[in-house]
């Protein structure tokens, strides 16, 4: 980041701000055991987003949950079942305090914070809602999810960039993703690879200086 003047900081979720298990062994268990029922429960309001699954749409969808798809019905979907949990209080968002603290640092130091994740925006704004570290929403700019286009493609960055309204030598992005750090590092941002559970990477955002 030597010699940029960083004005925006556009985060990753899974593995970055938030644990990966938490993704893995809470919230995708937890959308799949419910899926059927809500979709009965709420047949009309999901009926738009069914006809797009092909085959038995509860299946499909099951089978998607397995494979990790990153299919955006499947992850608006699982957002609506997220957000029962997170109302009742069954779930609760996993942010590392490093990520909550230097989230809220940068934020007081004038920083534009933007997210963007495989998850649907309305996923991402329930685990920092309702987060361990209590409401982080209102430190954000901006949400972006695989509506942007995919994360692995430098067009997606530099679509991203156009959207903040910031060049993108003055945006940061953090990943724990090699691959999406090169993305981004293609279109042109500043990258840090986070590295939560070892190798290449910071272990914290404490030692983050944008």
């Amino acid at each position: 980041m030597a010699g940029r003047r960083i004005r925006a900081v556009l985060t990753d979720i899974e593995g970055t701000t938030s644990s990966i298990a938490f993704v893995t062994d809470t919230l995708f268990p937890y959308a799949r055991a419910r899926l059927a029922d809500y979709v009965a429960r709420h047949a009309d309001a999901v009926a738009p987003l069914i006809a797009q699954v092909p085959g038995d749409a509860v299946e499909t969808l099951t089978g998607w949950i397995d494979a990790d798809r990153k299919e955006p019905v499947l992850k608006q979907l699982q957002g609506m079942i997220w957000a029962e949990g997170y109302a009742d209080g069954a779930l609760v968002g996993h942010v590392y305090p490093d990520a909550a603290d230097a989230l809220r640092r940068w934020h007081g130091e004038g920083l534009r914070l933007f997210v963007y994740s495989s998850g649907s925006v309305a996923a991402q704004k329930l685990i920092f809602g309702h987060s361990s570290a209590g409401d982080l929403t209102p430190l954000f700019s901006g949400w972006f999810d695989l509506s942007s286009g995919s994360k692995l493609e430098a067009a997606s960055y530099a679509g991203i960039a156009a959207a903040i309204g910031e060049p993108a030598a003055a945006i940061l992005f953090l990943s724990d993703n090699p691959a999406e750090i090169a993305a981004a590092d293609a279109a042109g941002m500043a990258t840090v690879q986070v590295a939560r559970e070892g190798g290449s990477g910071v272990a914290s955002f404490a030692e983050i200086a944008p």
